[in-house]
């Protein structure tokens, strides 16, 4: 028996621990060398852990939904047992505790999911207190919520007498969870855990307004050049780039000059200085099913329409399936958040820390706007963009945005730099 072990990837420096998901090997099942055996969450992307060797998975070291920290032992690989062979692989001392979890392994019921199990722990709920509802009978989140909604009282009569009658009832305790629903009447409610992103995310929210000097400026612009522009190349852009033209190039673009032009925009505050950076790392905000996360698009101010497009394409994509990276997602001199794409009509965005400015992008549309004393239709987004007034005045602001709102306005400026 030759056994190799599972261990936690290397994490960031400023990622002290993570969460494991749920487990996709169970001991005793085949496993392939870099076969992913379970992902991994950190406040910042989801991990994948992929088998060290091929073999057999002798035990889990740690549960799914244990917190865990970097080059931790969480499973063992018995690289020279055969499938099944469960209580082969693992260690002689550990053999009756294979024998007795061969039983459950044909009846589920009582096996509590990751999440139900991690619930259970944080809640000190013991083993074989919640009923299990799920298929086979395990353990569901939706179980555990029930049990720690249901009324205590009538319970802590009855366990008494259903021990005196019988030490072993643990099986008939599954007929319970029928009276939970009624209990929930018509205005259910679930508690769920933050996940870790979500926590972090609400965690450097609150950062953010309790450190900056949070103020937001305002503007609106007129899109229909932009929009000529980009229906003129869009067709020959594609078929050349094999790429979309979006709008999101364009605001990069913009946000660049401006920045350029006034570089406190892109600064950043550290103790008692203000750090000016000499590079431009955009930060595009993005939904995931995760939560909020702001990949960025390094040097954008050296790249091209088609560089920036394939990026965020990239970063969407990546966003969508958790597979964006810790280093995709680490830096940042400027965000953009483009709200606009929900359909939002105006917002006050948040400063992402370290960061001193944040560009607010909404939806585009037509409204009535006075033009040379006539009042006419126009395509018209409202620009917000919300900064750190302790180091940047009204003045760079205004200037910046207004900066942007010209650069729109008139794109062929930004081919000229002007």
């Amino acid at each position: 028996m030759a056994i190799v072990d599972v261990k936690v990837p290397q994490l960031s420096e400023s990622v002290a621990e993570a969460t494991l998901l749920q487990w996709k090997k169970q001991p005793g099942e085949a496993v392939a060398l870099d076969e992913i055996l379970i992902e991994i969450e950190t406040d910042k992307v989801v991990l994948e852990v992929p088998a060290p060797a091929a073999g057999v998975l002798a035990a889990h070291v740690v549960a799914g939904g244990g917190t865990v920290a970097s080059d931790q032992v969480i499973a063992q690989i018995d690289t020279e047992g055969k499938a099944g062979a469960v209580a082969a692989a693992a260690p002689a001392a550990a053999a009756p505790a294979a024998a007795a979890a061969a039983v459950p392994a044909a009846d589920k019921s009582g096996v509590a999911m990751p999440a139900a199990a991690k619930m259970m722990a944080d809640n000190h709920l013991p083993a074989g207190s919640v009923p299990g509802t799920g298929k086979d009978g395990r353990i569901t989140k939706g179980d555990v919520i029930g049990a720690l909604e249901k009324p205590v009282a009538p319970a802590a009569v009855a366990a008494p007498v259903a021990v005196a009658a019988a030490p072993a009832v643990a099986k008939p305790l599954p007929a319970v969870a029928a009276p939970v629903a009624p209990n929930l009447g018509d205005r259910p409610e679930q508690r769920v855990p933050m996940s870790r992103l979500r926590a972090r995310v609400a965690e450097r929210l609150l950062q953010s307004q309790a450190t900056n000097a949070i103020l937001t400026t305002f503007n609106e612009v007129n899109m229909a050049p932009l929009m000529e522009m980009r229906k003129k190349f869009q067709e020959k852009f594609e078929k050349e780039h094999g790429v979309k033209l979006g709008f999101m190039s364009f605001f990069v673009k913009a946000a660049v000059a401006a920045l350029k032009k006034y570089p406190v925009l892109n600064a950043s505050v550290d103790g008692n200085d203000i750090v000016y950076h000499g590079y431009f790392d955009i930060g595009i905000a993005v939904g995931s099913p995760r939560g909020l996360v702001v990949p960025i698009i390094r040097n954008a101010d050296q790249m091209s329409f088609a560089e920036i497009e394939k990026t965020i394409a990239g970063f969407g994509q990546k966003a969508k399936d958790g597979k964006l990276s810790i280093e995709e997602l680490t830096g940042g001199t400027f965000s953009i958040s483009n709200g606009g794409t929900f359909g939002s009509m105006l917002s006050t965005p948040i400063i992402n820390p370290p960061q001193s400015a944040i560009l607010g992008v909404h939806a585009t549309k037509d409204r009535a706007v006075v033009e040379n004393g006539q009042i006419v239709i126009r395509p018209i987004n409202y620009l917000a963009m919300s900064y750190d007034h302790r180091i940047i005045d009204g003045r760079e602001a205004v200037l910046g945005l207004v900066t942007m709102k010209e650069a729109l306005e008139d794109p062929a400026r930004l081919l000229f730099d002007i």
